[in-house]
């Protein structure tokens, strides 16, 4: 219900048509529709649901010029799920005046929730440096990492790549490519390859679908679900479902922000504002 209402917000005096962005959306979030079912039913990870809910309700509030709900919506969703700093990008996407007071309230929030973690229980800090195996399958390997488990610089660069990545995306105008950018750091880098990982691709092509885009058909929601999803299921050989997943992170994310993107039309073309750049 949430992204229904929001596309056509974004797309308000663009000119386009209602029906078909309703038609996009319905398509795209059929693409979703897979991988919720595997982080939400099948691993039944409730806090990277919250993650993926509460980035939602942030890009709601983002479109809708609501600056301070859009700072406390993303510190929600990182203190759910830390991967979830990459989206903070989207702060970068407020109006000037908005800016500061809504990062504060991110900041603010995230260390309410962690602060007393670290002063009351001082090992708390070791959780940060919990590995996993580095497995054949992961876009890491074809990247030449082939230790074992996770390297100790793997998790921050997968946040500093997601976030500037995203930040790039806002300067181009592109904001609403932040999360598929955010989500395209973490799959490329990280050692793991749980399907359940995808959900985050799959949410950021369908806001890039439904909101960066004016195409009828959603590619790029149906083209993460065929290659991620569909490469785990039917592709037997580990090293090439690695391959597939650097390349559609590769590819995503240069299309994204090197590609084109259509204008927009009527009288909202001549004055856009801050929180809903020319996408």
């Amino acid at each position: 219900m949430g992204r229904r209402r929001r596309a056509p917000h974004h797309n308000r005096g663009t000119g386009l048509n209602h029906r078909r962005l309703q038609q996009r959306v319905l398509v795209a979030g059929v693409a979703f529709i897979p991988m919720w079912v595997e982080v939400a039913v099948r691993f039944a990870h409730l806090d990277d649901v919250l993650a993926l809910f509460f980035t939602t309700l942030a890009v709601r509030a983002l479109v809708r010029g609501q600056g301070r709900t859009v700072g406390i919506m993303l510190a929600l969703a990182v203190d759910s799920k830390p991967w979830a700093v990459a989206f903070t990008a989207l702060l970068l996407a407020l109006p000037a005046a908005r800016r500061r007071n809504s990062a504060l309230w991110t900041v603010g929030l995230v260390a309410v929730a962690w602060l007393p973690f670290y002063v009351t229980h001082l090992n708390s800090a070791a959780a940060a440096r919990f590995t996993i195996a580095n497995q054949p399958a992961s876009a890491l390997r074809w990247l030449g990492v082939l230790a074992p488990a996770t390297p100790w610089w793997d998790r921050p660069a997968q946040v500093l790549l997601g976030f500037g990545l995203g930040a790039l995306a806002v300067v181009r105008g592109r904001w609403p490519a932040v999360v598929l950018l955010g989500a395209d750091a973490r799959i490329a880098l990280d050692p793991s390859v749980y399907t359940y990982y995808s959900a985050s691709i799959l949410l950021g092509t369908l806001l890039w679908d439904a909101v960066g885009q004016r195409r009828l058909v959603p590619w790029w929601s149906w083209i993460a679900l065929l290659s991620l999803y569909g490469s785990t299921l039917l592709v037997p050989s580990d090293r090439v479902c690695g391959l597939i997943r650097l390349a559609f992170a590769a590819g995503s994310a240069g299309y994204v922000l090197l590609g084109p993107v259509p204008r927009r039309r009527g009288p909202e073309s001549k004055a856009p504002s801050p929180a809903s750049p020319q996408v």
